[in-house]
């Protein structure tokens, strides 16, 4: 691995230095192995660490190249590895999620239009207390993802579609819709998206705080009880 390591570094130096750029193709493997001072079976296991990351792209018969190095090509593992989790792991989650995302909806205020309003209303709009599983969490996680995709920083964007992990959020709307707290969740993007047409971004970040709390404060309850959150119980999908 200390060998295999050594090349991973070696490439990510050629990047940072600007060697390599996004689209460049790699030096041919003989070429590469010998410059780094590392065996071509170091350097393949090297270049497959950074393909399964999104740094770099084989092509079969073509060449090894360096991808776009887009922050929502890079994040992309994050959502694989998260869908991985354990229950227990819900918390750490969604406690990153309620540090970022209320930056994100207040910063997304001054980006949004009313065309963009409505899209988030007609997704909203079907749905109820009866909604299957899948469809609140597609509509959940297009909702979120439209309005972080206009914060205007595509690193924080790119992050939160990370923790946009759908087999987490099928787990917690399950639990919502046994606990009879789809139509609290529901309410709270309502709330949320009235007030940043008001342009209240300040008013829409502490909704999104408090909304992404919500689920917080039903997955704790329901980890200490052992049981699904009563329909009384504060509860919000983020």
């Amino acid at each position: 691995m200390a060998v295999t390591d050594k090349a991973i570094s070696a490439i990510k130096n050629m990047i940072i230095d600007g060697e390599l750029k996004p689209g460049d193709r790699l030096p041919p493997e003989k070429q590469l192995s010998e410059r780094i001072g590392v065996s071509r079976n170091s350097l393949r296991e090297a270049v497959k660490a950074l393909s399964v990351i999104q740094v770099l792209s084989v092509r079969q018969g073509d060449g090894t190249y360096v991808t776009s190095l887009e922050p929502e090509l890079l994040i992309e593992a994050l959502g694989f590895v998260l869908d991985l989790h354990q229950d227990a792991e819900v918390l750490h989650i969604m406690e990153v999620r309620r540090l970022l995302e209320p930056t994100a909806v207040e910063k997304a205020c001054d980006h949004l239009e009313e065309a963009d309003y409505q899209y988030l209303e007609e997704l909203m709009a079907p749905l109820g207390p009866d909604s299957p599983v899948g469809e609140l969490v597609e509509a959940d996680i297009a909702f979120h993802h439209h309005i972080n995709a206009h914060c205007g920083n595509a690193y924080l964007s790119s992050l939160l579609d990370g923790f946009a992990s759908a087999t987490a959020r099928a787990r917690l709307w399950r639990g919502l819709t046994e606990g009879a707290s789809v139509g609290r969740t529901l309410e709270e993007h309502y709330r949320i998206i009235n007030a940043m047409r008001a342009g209240r971004a300040d008013l829409a970040k502490v909704y999104a705080a408090a909304h992404v709390a919500g689920v917080e404060a039903w997955v704790i309850q329901g980890a200490h009880t052992g049981t699904k959150s009563q329909p009384d119980s504060p509860a919000a999908e983020g």
